[in-house]
């Protein structure tokens, strides 16, 4: 959730930073009859001032929206000329008036939390007022960044480190020091508090008469810490939205708004970019990304129909669904119920496919009119859609992506060709995966709806669930299994191969690491909505230690025909050759189903987590899975943004992994900058793109699959050679 510079400042005032005298003005503010109220407002902030466009985009001051401003008389004016400006496609609404900064020096500080180093960034920089992007590009040496350990935080020396790197002459540094490490820490304080992923101050300034201050500031809280702390939605202002946003925000569901004809529902981001690809390099392409989630809530499939039916853009409308946990006879319903006995207003295609499909497709049959079209096949729905919107092919319909080949005849470049039904060679020795049938699951919070219902899933497909753990539920049993207060209890009468971890957002990063004190060897943390900032300090916790994570908001682990930890539906998994690895849970049951279809086993899936800080990413489940001996092939399903999937390629080619290595990116034809659901799930400026990606992995040798179709076909290749 980004913040305008006013609320980012009233949130560093709270914490006790120096901030401006200042109020927040809107248009209503200048009518006639509230103007003696605005003159009575000003009072205590004295002019001259500065006027402020409040727009979540950078650079206001360049386009004009920062304006200064010496009499009460030119303000009605010079507020008039402010609002009637467009700043990245956004009318301005808000305005911020405060006191003018006679400034004698500006500089640079921020505190991030920076996804690739795992661990919270101080940034402090000799010059301020620009884009700091510029200061280092233009002054590397201008900018000092220092890591912060998650557990210890901000300690006196990174503060004096930062302090002495701004050059102050001897005198005014010990004048101005005291204020200064006041200033950072409880910048630090508001930090942590508030959950922040970003909070920066650009520029700080000293001022003429030798005092700090805060004279921009900009601040991102976790939406995951917004849910668990709903008082910071006070800072969610809906006049940045569209309606349709607006909406679907109150409803729950993902949305983003993009230039296409066909509107998009899908439940799962992986799965939901992966559809945008596929319409995208059809000539079909998305109005939009609309992830409907786990589940479907009345609320949330009335709102996604009203907000893809009433969009004057959208030509016709595709609903994409594997039923996995969530039945498709469910949404059926859901849907059926939205449309409220009428025939939807403009085509919808529905594509069910996996749990609940033909119950769902059954229940729609009876639907008026002749605008709801259903079919279990994604490429039928496609030709559907083709008959009510023009189809646009670009760049011959896989633009690069297509050139991405493995090398001709299928051959992984710069790898020796095996003869058929030769053994796999490279790895210096295979051992068995960690979990099979005999392993004891320990399942924390049974008696919760969703641990219940998982609980009785997972023994049904022939786990051994041995013990349930809630506090203050001990010597309770459910499902026939004994329930403790504590880990620690359930281990001194059972022997715990993996815990499974259903608890609530607010308690899970706790509850991972009490399953890590009590010595649990593998912990699968299903999970989802953990702050980034209570994961990051649950990993600097857990490294050394014995215990293996999976996740938060993770599927969990399957080894066909053996052992299921998870959420996800079984019956679509057969024993075989394939480890799959995945970012995504209902993109791990499309591609699985696929492979099944046609007849191609796995030998483990592992859904790693969706989350940007996770326990064992890709790469080290990677070494885990290759090793198995039941292991043939590695298929990687990833999703735009960081380096995870490339890395783990790379990581297998180092180990000595001669085998095939497959690799499908959900996400190709994401605009930059948007966050499609997974908060991973982000194009970083600067990061090189998809392209890098794709690059680093054919350099792998890792064969890429350019769309859903091609998964099972250039598996099927890769295990024949």
């Amino acid at each position: 959730m980004q913040l305008n510079e006013h609320d980012a400042k009233t949130l560093f005032e709270e914490s006790g930073l120096p901030i401006p005298k200042g109020l927040l003005l809107m248009p209503d503010d200048f009518s006639s009859t509230r103007r003696l109220e605005l003159t009575s407002r000003l009072v205590g902030i004295p002019s001259p001032w500065m006027l402020k466009a409040q727009v979540l985009s950078g650079g206001r001051g360049k386009r004009g929206g920062i304006l200064a401003l010496d009499s009460l008389e030119e303000l009605p004016d010079v507020a008039q000329q402010l609002f009637q400006l467009v700043l990245s496609e956004q009318k301005v609404s808000l305005l911020r008036i405060e006191q003018r900064t006679e400034i004698a020096k500006e500089y640079y500080l921020s505190l991030t939390l920076h996804r690739a180093w795992g661990c919270p960034v101080l940034t402090i920089g000799r010059q301020g007022g620009v884009d700091v992007e510029r200061i280092g590009a233009d002054d590397p040496e201008s900018l000092l960044v220092q890591k912060l350990n998650s557990l210890a935080g901000l300690g006196d020396h990174h503060i004096r480190t930062a302090f002495f790197h701004l050059g102050l002459e001897h005198d005014a540094a010990k004048a101005h020091w005291p204020g200064f490490q006041t200033l950072v820490r409880n910048l630090w304080s508001c930090f942590q508090r508030n959950g922040l992923l970003l909070a920066e101050i650009n520029p700080l300034v000293l001022t003429r008469d030798d005092r700090w201050l805060v004279l921009d500031g900009k601040a991102e809280v976790d939406d995951n810490q917004a849910d668990l702390r709903p008082e910071l939605r006070r800072y969610d202002r809906d006049i940045y939205f569209s309606e349709q946003e607006c909406r679907a925000k109150q409803a729950g569901l993902s949305y983003h708004r993009f230039g296409g004809r066909v509107g998009l529902m899908v439940n799962g981001a992986g799965l939901a970019m992966a559809t945008m690809d596929l319409l995208s390099f059809s000539g079909l392409e998305p109005a939009n990304f609309l992830d409907l989630g786990g589940g479907a809530s009345q609320k949330a499939m009335d709102a996604a129909m009203a907000i893809l039916l009433n969009d004057s853009q959208v030509d016709a409308v595709l609903i994409n669904l594997f039923g996995g946990i969530l039945s498709c006879e469910k949404v059926a319903a859901a849907l059926k119920q939205a449309l409220g006995g009428r025939p939807p207003t403009k085509p919808v295609v529905v594509r069910f496919s996996g749990h609940g499909a033909q119950d769902g497709c059954a229940l729609l049959a009876d639907v008026p009119g002749d605008t709801l079209h259903v079919t279990d096949d994604l490429g039928q729905a496609l030709a559907v859609l083709r008959k009510f919107v023009p189809s646009r092919i670009r760049d011959g319909g896989k633009s690069s992506v297509a050139s991405h080949e493995v090398g001709r005849g299928g051959q992984i470049p710069g790898l020796p060709e095996k003869a058929p039904g030769s053994p796999r060679k490279g790895l210096p020795s295979c051992r068995p995966f960690g979990l099979n049938a005999a392993s004891r699951i320990l399942v924390q919070g049974l008696t919760g709806r969703e641990g219940q219902r998982h609980a009785v899933l997972m023994r049904e497909y022939g786990g051994n669930i041995v013990a349930g753990v809630t506090p203050f539920k001990g010597g309770e049993r459910v499902l026939g299994v004994p329930v403790y207060s504590s880990v620690a209890s359930a281990i001194s009468r059972h022997q715990i191969d993996v815990s499974i971890i259903f608890v609530p957002a607010a308690m899970a990063a706790d509850a991972i690491l009490e399953a890590a004190q009590a010595g649990v060897p593998w912990i699968v943390c299903i999970t989802e909505g953990i702050p980034q900032m209570s994961m990051l300090r649950v990993l600097t916790q857990l490294k050394g230690s014995e215990s293996k994570l999976i996740g938060p908001n993770t599927p969990g682990v399957i080894v066909p025909g053996e052992i299921k930890v998870g959420i996800m539906p079984g019956h679509i998994f057969r024993p075989g050759p394939v480890a799959v690895l995945s970012r995504s849970g209902t993109l791990t049951y499309e591609a699985v189903n696929r492979l099944s279809t046609v007849g191609i086993g796995q030998s483990i899936c592992i859904g790693v987590g969706g989350d940007p800080y996770v326990g064992m990413g890709l790469a080290p489940c990677a070494e885990l899975v290759a090793a198995d001996p039941r292991t043939e092939a590695v298929l990687i399903l990833g999703e735009i943004g960081g380096h995870a999937e490339e890395e783990t390629a790379e990581k297998l080619r180092a180990m000595g992994w001669d085998g095939p290595i497959l690799a499908f990116i959900a996400g190709r034809t994401a605009p930059v900058g948007k966050r499609l659901g997974h908060a991973g799930a982000i194009l970083e400026a600067g990061e090189g793109g998809i392209q890098v990606k794709l690059d680093r992995l054919q350099a792998a040798g890792a064969t890429l699959c350019a769309g859903l179709d091609e998964i099972a076909l250039l598996t099927r290749t890769a295990l024949s050679r």
